[in-house]
């Protein structure tokens, strides 16, 4: 899915909903684990319930990857079971270099050999440019790099100053000439709506995926106040807060109410800024 396509698909649906599919075993509705794989019941049932509401999902690969084997396979089936309209992350964050990094890009991007063929991939850019442009070498796919994360420790690296300009916002300018806007997202967490103008200064046409609303708090019309452009240029991801919105029978049913809350906020939102 390109930038035209994506922007396309949220004035379809009135929505820019990314919803993160971080799913842990012992939240799971009881009733699911007769299934042979309860996780996967899980996610099917959800994607189903809400589909029509966000342009987007994000399975957390930690969820998966600390089940082995069989915690892949589920992935696998996740990601072939997503609608072909949604933007498909896979919050990865990996961030090696050379042959390692290219292994990683052929994981999440090459179906032939994994089975999956996300759309994109969030990517760590400490290593610098060789850690990124394994993933670039795929038409069609995105770069989600770390900029200014939503977690309390961000301050430790990303908001210290070196030569005028703070860590994550060097991260931003030189990531830039790696890629365009049409290949390159950034991570903005939504609990620091107070950088998103400066953001927005330094990347205006870049799509951000923004984590942190619901259950850690960010405000999602703080987010949208300097970070809405042209192309809406936002995918704001909430998790917990719709997943597990009933932990009962009734939990796609309630996780739906949950993305339809946040859909008909973005509705407004994106009628106001007279992007629909």
């Amino acid at each position: 899915m390109n930038k035209q396509q994506l922007f396309e698909q949220i004035q379809l649906k009135k929505s820019f909903l990314c919803i993160g599919l971080d799913p842990v075993m012992d939240k799971l509705p009881k009733h699911l684990l007769k299934y042979e794989d309860p996780i996967l019941e899980f996610n099917k049932q959800l994607i189903d319930a809400t589909h029509d509401l966000c342009v987007a999902y994000k399975p957390n690969t930690a969820f998966y990857e600390t089940r082995g084997v069989k915690g892949w396979n589920t992935l696998v089936k996740t990601w072939q079971h997503f609608p072909k309209d949604v933007f498909t992350i896979a919050d990865a964050k990996r961030g090696d270099i050379g042959n390692t990094s290219a292994m990683y890009a052929e994981a999440f991007f090459n179906e032939a050999s994994s089975e999956m063929s996300f759309d994109s991939v969030t990517v760590a850019p400490y290593m610098g440019k060789d850690s990124v442009t394994p993933f670039l070498s795929y038409e069609d796919k995105w770069v989600i790099l770390l900029a200014l994360t939503s977690n309390e420790g961000s301050r430790d690296f990303q908001t210290r100053q070196s030569d005028d300009q703070k860590l994550y916002e060097q991260v931003i300018t030189t990531a830039a000439q790696w890629a365009s806007a049409d290949q390159m997202m950034y991570v903005v967490g939504a609990t620091k709506p107070q950088e998103f103008q400066n953001i927005r200064r330094l990347a205006p046409d870049h799509f951000l995926l923004v984590p942190g609303v619901g259950a850690q708090g960010g405000s999602l019309s703080a987010v949208c106040q300097h970070g809405l452009n042209q192309q809406c240029g936002l995918l704001v991801n909430a998790a917990r807060s719709i997943i597990y919105a009933s932990n009962g029978e009734d939990f796609a049913e309630k996780a739906r109410e949950e993305a339809q809350a946040l859909q008909q906020e973005m509705e407004q939102i994106l009628t106001a800024a007279k992007l629909i």
